[in-house]
């Protein structure tokens, strides 16, 4: 059997190589969608991406006869609550154990050195980015920003001593579908006066986008896997997404003119971009803009929130209606059909419910591991 070495990625070749080794591995998997080059190069650059203000990481290559065969990385995060708490991330690898057993081992040993006693993941590289590895729903295309991996995926993971921490479920809800009725009732019979649903004012973007993630970092506070997304990467994520936000997708609960919940939907690039390679340049960028302006099919929710001290009251409950509904208007007045809610945790039965009783359907679930360290 031919000897696997690991590598570190040190320098901008070996990072291109590590971005690009799922588009050979994963080439025959018609479902994979090959992500933005350009994108990823930001995303794990130190320079430009502000999670590694408090996060270190690092990132490995597999290589056998020559030849990039896995990859993986291992992540540090200061404002993650536990201390013993390390991460794994990025992980893409040949339908091989030793592969994976090379991979996870070189990640683990750099995490026990600073001192992590658990491994939770794949994280890619926080929680508030791609979560948890694909073990249902192999049949469809992820949408935007969500994780797509091949089914032995999960057995190798397993192999090497993992197991489950906590699922998270991917909702696809056709938004030809009505309110519940009895939602319906409830707003119309119930709804304090003071209570009202708005769409974004982009005349205020900044200040708008402000608003609604310290809604998020509240209303997420104490959810499991919890990290609060910082100034800086409240910042960053507000100047990339700006291109993509459409006002009219965007729904703002408040009571008494404050804000006290939200959601944003965000247009599923993967629907635009399957057949780029990953590439923009030198012309695919203008097919893009082409695309957008002719509009997609698809969505997806990555941001919702209600604030705490509404939950379990009566505006707690009619607030995710609110924001459902406002959206849906804008959604099909654009020509969207379907709008993907994810993730959401397996535990959080408050908000499966409600998205339930819309008459989604629970259709991809991705799981995180976790790994005591010996």
């Amino acid at each position: 059997m031919s000897r696997i070495d690991i590598l570190p990625v040190s320098t901008p070749a070996e990072l291109d190589r590590f971005i690009r080794l799922p588009m050979r591995l994963f080439a025959n998997d018609p479902q994979f969608v090959p992500p933005l080059l350009l994108e990823r190069r930001e995303a794990l650059s130190p320079k430009k991406n502000p999670y590694f203000a408090h996060a270190e990481s690092q990132f490995w290559l597999a290589c056998r006869d020559g030849q990039d065969v896995g990859r993986i990385s291992a992540q540090v995060d200061q404002l993650v609550k536990d201390p013993e708490v390390g991460h794994f991330g990025m992980l893409a690898a040949e339908d091989d154990a030793a592969v994976f057993a090379a991979l996870f081992e070189v990640a683990e040993t750099w995490l026990r050195a600073r001192g992590k006693r658990r491994v939770i993941g794949p994280f890619s590289l926080s929680i508030n980015e791609e979560t948890g590895l694909l073990i249902d729903g192999y049949d469809t295309p992820p949408v935007l920003m969500m994780p797509h991996d091949p089914r032995y995926a999960p057995a190798r993971v397993e192999e090497q001593g993992y197991a489950k921490a906590k699922d998270v479920i991917a909702y696809m809800y056709d938004i030809e579908h009505e309110l519940p009725k009895a939602a319906r009732r409830m707003i119309d019979r119930r709804k304090p006066a003071a209570m009202s649903v708005r769409n974004l004012d982009k005349s205020r973007y900044y200040q708008e986008f402000d608003t609604v993630t310290a809604i998020f970092n509240d209303a997420w506070s104490e959810n499991w896997g919890f990290v609060p997304f910082t100034e800086a990467e409240i910042a960053h994520m507000a100047k990339s997404l700006k291109p993509l936000i459409d006002p009219k997708w965007v729904a703002i609960v408040e009571m008494n003119g404050e804000a006290v919940g939200f959601g944003i939907t965000l247009p599923n690039l993967n629907e635009l971009i399957a057949d780029f390679q990953g590439r923009l340049l030198p012309f695919n960028w203008i097919k893009l803009l082409w695309r957008l302006k002719r509009g997609v099919r698809s969505a997806r929710v990555p941001l919702m929130g209600i604030r705490r001290s509404l939950s379990g009251s009566l505006i707690g409950g009619m607030a995710p209606f609110l924001v459902i509904d406002k959206m849906r208007e804008g959604l099909r007045a654009d020509g969207v059909q379907k709008i993907e809610l994810s993730w959401i945790l397996e535990d959080n039965l408050a908000m499966r419910h409600i998205i339930e009783s819309l008459g989604a359907d629970a259709y991809k679930t991705y799981r995180i591991y976790e790994k005591v360290l010996a």
